[in-house]
């Protein structure tokens, strides 16, 4: 099953105005000024219990702290991270999932934040998936390599079961829907056993919406930095918008749950309005039903 969807392109003349904007904010303020957003006391720790029917009773509890939209680059780099890695090892989660665009122009500004993010330690290591920006010039098997070197896996259209005192998670992970060149849900879910609870990472948020059928009973997101400058209900960059923005919903099109967070970095300026950046550190529980709105962060903000 191919979940492609046509890629956002902008005209050269926005491209230009974006990067002559960003050029600006990072030689009057460098990462310094954005830094201190990532600090403790500032950074959002958002707690989500997410009730899955039929949860195996072993992976009652189980803790996936979910980390997307890192962006480095001109605003973030491996050294503002060290604050985040702290915070996320402290809470011991069993599970680290990386949802994309790890970079905003380069591969090579990716690659130093492997080792800060592998020594988070996960119980069962860590995965990632890939968003629209990591697949510059195509080098995205760098970042992969990288990363697998520290102990996070890449999901690139496959999966693999997790299993706990004889009980199994099946954990996939697609290629971006935008960019990715080819996006395969039927591979990603090859060797799941049926009826298995299914966690599936996913960069686009709007995938959620095309699972019906399939059995997945919670995918993990990022991609819309929650709006990342949000006014009266409105986020105002253009591309930062849609009826998930953040938070845990419910999909009414199959009965998948999607998390979305607002991630960590920023694109064009090293500023946030209403959409503070937060790791996410999400609890699975057996049964139970959710109101169709986003969840109330339990932690906000900043432990």
């Amino acid at each position: 099953m191919d979940l492609r969807r046509p890629p956002r392109r902008y005209s050269r003349a926005t491209l230009r105005l974006a990067r002559c904007v960003e050029s600006t904010a990072a030689l009057l303020f460098g990462r310094r000024l954005y830094a201190r957003r990532l600090r403790p006391g500032r950074l959002r720790l958002r707690r989500v219990d997410v009730p899955i029917a039929d949860l195996p009773a072993p992976f009652d509890g189980f803790r996936i702290a979910h980390v997307s939209d890192l962006h480095a680059g001109p605003f973030l780099d491996a050294a503002s991270l060290e604050p985040v890695v702290d915070l996320v090892a402290a809470a011991r989660p069993d599970l680290l999932a990386v949802t994309g665009d790890l970079i905003t122009h380069g591969v090579e500004d990716g690659l130093p934040l492997a080792a800060p993010l592998g020594r988070i330690g996960a119980r069962h290591g860590g995965v990632l998936v890939f968003g629209n920006h990591d697949y510059r010039a195509r080098r995205e098997g760098e970042l992969a390599a990288a990363f697998a070197d520290h102990g996070i896996r890449a999901l690139r259209n496959e999966g693999f079961a997790l299993e706990r005192d004889g009980a199994r998670l099946f954990v996939a992970g697609l290629e971006d829907v935008e960019e990715g060149k080819v996006v395969d849900l039927d591979a990603a879910l090859a060797g799941r056993a049926a009826g298995e609870t299914t966690l599936l990472l996913s960069h686009h948020p709007e995938t959620a919406r095309r699972l019906a059928g399939r059995g997945v009973d919670l995918v993990l997101s990022g991609h819309t930095h929650g709006g990342q400058i949000v006014v009266a209900g409105r986020p105002l960059l253009r591309g930062f918008d849609g009826p998930r923005l953040e938070g845990l919903h419910e999909v009414p099109e199959g009965g998948t749950r999607v998390f979305v967070t607002t991630g960590l970095g920023v694109l064009v300026l090293p500023l946030r309005v209403g959409a503070p950046p937060e790791v996410a550190l999400l609890t699975l529980r057996r049964s139970g039903t959710l109101p169709r709105s986003p969840s109330a962060p339990k932690d906000d903000p900043r432990r």
